[in-house]
């Protein structure tokens, strides 16, 4: 494999609206601070650029929520995040901001740029709009009730109660959070990305070139993207907030947030390199850098599909991987910040990372633990029972009753120094302990290149392992006691102690990627520099000199006691009663507001004229057929009979019929609708539904059956 010539590591950026849970650290940001220590490690020329994503409906809705401006929001979290990560030792060597200029400059820049080229199409929709307020709304700022589970306080995107993805057309009465009136449907022109012309670019370089490099899950979510067909992409919004279009005519737009935050990472990199006296450009131009993405996977589709598609289009290099963890769960939930069902960053550093409760050595104990359980091909599972196991079986057990058995005895037996080794009596345990320690930075090496950096620790704690049973079996205290009668066992503890003391060593330059703190606690108890944790060191046996005077030892980690596990489970149960508290609390309120207030009428839609109206094909159609859409919660596909033919129709209607509860039945087609591409099935026509007050759709039919193919007028 050839070695590149520099690599560029981004983490996805967070937004700047709220602390971040561990689940954000798990699995984003820690993976990828592990691969940059280890390519540092290995003196590769690498940038490692990060920062907070300060745009979107995020920002202003949490501004309102706590009353200040949305600039007042971002300055607020921004600081707080970013040494919330410093706390972690996530090493970012530049943490940006999206409100900065030159991230603004960055992303016109870029619009501009595919814009200028003709790649990229306007449009003109309706779209909802404040009347009293005069904005439109963006889906956020819309609430209404649930089609699914009648949740007054639905959002335009989603029901945060039942979890279901919506659109703001889908709610029941929907209402402005702005001026709390019924919006109205309103003309607006924006910009869109054309996905739809780069299919067949992307299925190669995606389904084909990176089929055996980039993890299944990835590759799982991009063929179904991909093979549902893909559709025009707004890279515009109405809003005030964000950074505004650089184009004639787009006056109080703004670039919609997924198209201006992975744009992000490259006027991070400028950033950086006008910090250190740099050129950026071949870190985002140059064929041998790599570019590699650290998301979760709520972020598959953003980085592997929309954002190459951007940067194909804007001359820059593709993503070499895009290593995207699924989501980890907490105590047997879903982490959730409006349940309050989480452990933010900030928690943690509270109550474990302090002088009297172990400093740095703590966020390392939580680093291992999310390592260990890292959800690199599968949703996982924190629960404080396992990282108290982790911490006190493993780090204490097993890594930090290795290294301080060798400092004890090493300052007991061999007067605080590294005693000498003597090849002469080497035997095959000597032997097979260095062959264990040159192994170990072999598969170690190779699963970092790999991403498979839960398998890589594994390998670091299996080689303290095994050293704590090469002294178990040497049991050196034990040949101490015969020295009288027998001097010359001396020679058998040297051999044993120098050969605990080079993998020591060799467990601080294995461990550092995963536990930096750890690794440079390890440093200062021997007594050497940096340098050390070098990668070309790494599996000598000769890196502590004959003779060198070792300081005391110390403990690496200490043990964590049930009273403080039994703590965070009550604070975590706490925390849960008094969301769901205060949720039923606003669903009373909601239920309130509704009652006392009429629902609105339907609002008619603009006149038009028979010759209009007469454009449509409506005919009778009888449901031959149907079935469920795989991975569509709301869709059925339908086959329906038209007399003089059958026809495959998407419907969203599965939330309110079943399958068997409808074939048979006669209903109502638009025959002349162009063909829509649905989940990969052609849809060709449309059934005529009526909504009821409860939001209940109703199939549009004749009062007897008539024979499918009847006109409708």
């Amino acid at each position: 494999m050839n070695q590149p010539k520099r690599y560029l590591i981004t983490a996805a950026l967070p937004y700047a609206n709220g602390l971040k849970h561990i689940g954000h650290l798990a699995g984003a940001y820690l993976p990828a601070d592990i691969y940059v220590r280890y390519l540092r490690a290995q003196k590769r020329d690498v940038v490692f650029v990060c920062g907070s994503d300060e745009h979107g409906t995020a920002i202003p809705i949490q501004a309102m929520k706590e009353g200040i401006t949305a600039q007042g929001i971002i300055d607020k979290y921004h600081p707080v995040i970013q040494q919330n990560f410093e706390d972690m030792g996530i090493s970012f060597d530049i943490y940006h901001r999206t409100s900065a200029p030159i991230h603004h400059e960055t992303a016109q820049e870029f619009f501009k740029a595919l814009h200028d080229a003709g790649e990229l199409e306007t449009k003109e929709t309706e779209q909802y709009y404040d009347e009293e307020a005069q904005t439109f709304l963006a889906d956020r700022y819309i609430k209404g009730t649930c089609p699914v589970c009648a949740n007054p306080g639905a959002y335009g995107d989603q029901c945060e109660k039942c979890g279901t993805s919506l659109s703001p057309d889908e709610l029941i009465n929907p209402v402005s959070t702005l001026s709390g009136k019924q919006p109205v449907k309103k003309k607006t022109t924006h910009w869109y990305l054309p996905l739809n012309r780069h299919e067949e670019f992307l299925r190669e370089w995606i389904l084909k070139e990176h089929k055996d490099d980039w993890r299944a899950n990835v590759l799982g979510q991009c063929k179904s993207w991909i093979d549902g067909g893909l559709q025009p992409r707004a890279v515009t919004r109405d809003l005030d907030w964000g950074i505004k279009v650089p184009v004639e005519g787009a006056e109080g737009k703004v670039l919609y947030v997924w198209f201006d935050a992975p744009i992000g990472y490259i006027s991070a990199t400028k950033q950086w390199a006008l910090d250190q006296g740099k050129d950026w450009t071949p870190y985002w131009n140059d064929k041998e850098t790599k570019l590699v993405h650290f998301i979760g996977k709520d972020n598959i589709v953003f980085h592997c599909i929309i954002f190459p598609v951007m940067l194909k289009l804007h001359g820059n290099i593709l993503p070499a991987n895009v290593p995207a963890n699924e989501f980890m769960n907490l105590e047997g939930d879903k982490m959730s910040t409006s349940r309050n069902w989480k452990l933010e960053m900030q928690d943690y550093i509270n109550d474990f990372i302090r002088p009297e409760n172990g400093g740095s050595q703590m966020a390392d104990v939580l680093r291992y633990y999310l390592t260990t359980i890292a959800p690199e091909s599968k949703d996982s599972e924190f629960t404080w029972k396992g990282f108290q196991d982790a911490n006190n079986s493993e780090l204490v057990s097993i890594f930090g009753n290795f290294v301080n058995r060798t400092f004890v005895l090493m300052h007991k037996l061999s007067g605080g120094k590294v005693p000498p080794y003597h090849n002469a009596i080497a035997d095959d345990a000597d032997k097979k302990l260095g062959a264990d320690i040159a192994a170990a930075k072999t598969n170690i090496e190779r699963l970092l290149e790999e991403y498979k950096f839960r398998d890589a620790l594994f390998e670091v704690i299996d080689l303290a392992r095994k050293g704590n049973k090469y002294m178990q079996d040497k049991e050196p205290w034990i040949v101490a006691k015969g020295l009288a009668e027998n001097p010359e066992k001396q020679q058998l503890i040297d051999n044993c102690l120098h050969l605990c003391l080079q993998l020591t060593a060799n467990l601080a330059i294995f461990i550092n990627p995963f536990l930096p703190f750890t690794a440079h606690k390890m440093l200062g108890m021997m007594k050497v520099v940096e340098k050390m944790l070098g990668w070309e060191n790494a599996g000598s046996l000769k890196l502590l000199s004959v003779g060198y005077t070792l300081r005391a030892p110390e403990l690496l980690f200490r043990k964590i006691e049930d009273a403080e596990i039994t703590a965070q489970v009550d604070k975590l149960k706490a925390g849960l009663a008094a969301a769901t508290e205060q949720a039923k609390q606003n669903e009373t309120n909601n239920k309130v507001e509704t009652t006392n207030t009429p629902a609105p009428e339907a609002p008619v839609k603009p006149e038009i004229q028979y010759d209009d109206f007469a454009k449509l094909d409506l005919k009778v159609g009888t449901i031959v057929t149907a079935e469920k859409v795989e991975k569509a919660d709301k869709l059925l596909k339908l086959q329906v009979n038209l007399g003089f033919e059958t026809r495959t129709i998407v419907s969203g209607i599965a939330l309110h019929y079943k399958p068997e509860e409808i074939t048979g039945k006669q209903v109502v087609v638009v025959t002349n609708l162009a063909p829509r591409k649905m989940r990969g099935i052609e849809s060709q026509g449309m059934i005529l539904m009526a909504e009821d007050n409860n939001g209940k759709l109703h199939f549009v039919n004749p009062e007897e059956n008539i024979n499918p193919g009847a006109g409708v007028s």
